[in-house]
């Protein structure tokens, strides 16, 4: 049950992190202008960003956001905008080529990101509440029964972790291969970004008209 705990952790957090969407489009797009450090830093900062939300679950703001529709509109809203902005840095740096930036930029900008991060704030109103009482877990479709929580808290983020440090390196890998990768997961990233803005803004609008 020890070891079930664990994994079961582990497995939660994979099926936040792992799943294609706006944080790892910023990832990849990091990963592939400036390196493995520099996604694995992105990666970093949306993992922060999660232990954040773990303590906000923890205080009850979590379960206060769930009964105020109006603010997780307005969040969603904020949110969508600040998509599209980085959507716009992803479009200029596939087409501009890297820029030289420091290895924090990217962990500032997934972390502001992901706080702001419709699908993750989801996530925490729903399956990432069961952290704080982890008699079952639910992730990838399956139900887990642990007996330790603790642990559970402990996979969640080596689940996190593990995913933050193979994805970029796989990228990089695939990068060696393929030349043109770069504009292409730059562009694409980009298109992804600005599909998930512009979703985001205009499904939330109408809760604050």
């Amino acid at each position: 049950m020890v070891l079930l705990s664990l994994l079961a952790g582990v497995a939660l957090g994979l099926s936040l992190a792992a799943p294609p969407g706006p944080m790892n489009a910023l990832i990849a797009n990091e990963t592939v202008v400036r390196g493995w450090k520099a996604g694995f830093w992105a990666g970093l900062g949306a993992m922060t960003a999660d232990a954040v939300f773990f303590l906000l679950a923890y205080g009850g703001v979590v379960a206060f956001l769930q009964h105020t529709p109006t603010l997780q509109a307005a969040m969603k809203v904020a949110g969508g905008v600040l998509l599209c902005y980085f959507a716009y840095g992803a479009a200029k740096s596939a087409h501009a080529g890297a820029e030289r930036t420091e290895a924090g930029a990217g962990f500032r900008k997934t972390f502001l990101a992901a706080l702001a991060n419709p699908m993750q704030i989801i996530w925490w109103l729903t399956a990432g509440v069961a952290l704080l009482d982890p008699g079952t877990v639910e992730a990838f479709g399956y139900t887990l029964t642990v007996s330790n929580g603790v642990l559970t808290v402990l996979g969640f983020f080596c689940g996190i972790l593990l995913w933050i440090t193979g994805f970029p390196a796989l990228l990089r890998a695939a990068g060696e291969k393929v030349g043109a990768l770069e504009r292409v997961v730059g562009y694409g990233s980009a298109v992804v970004l600005v599909a998930f803005g512009v979703l985001f803004v205009a499904g939330s609008l109408p809760a604050l008209l």
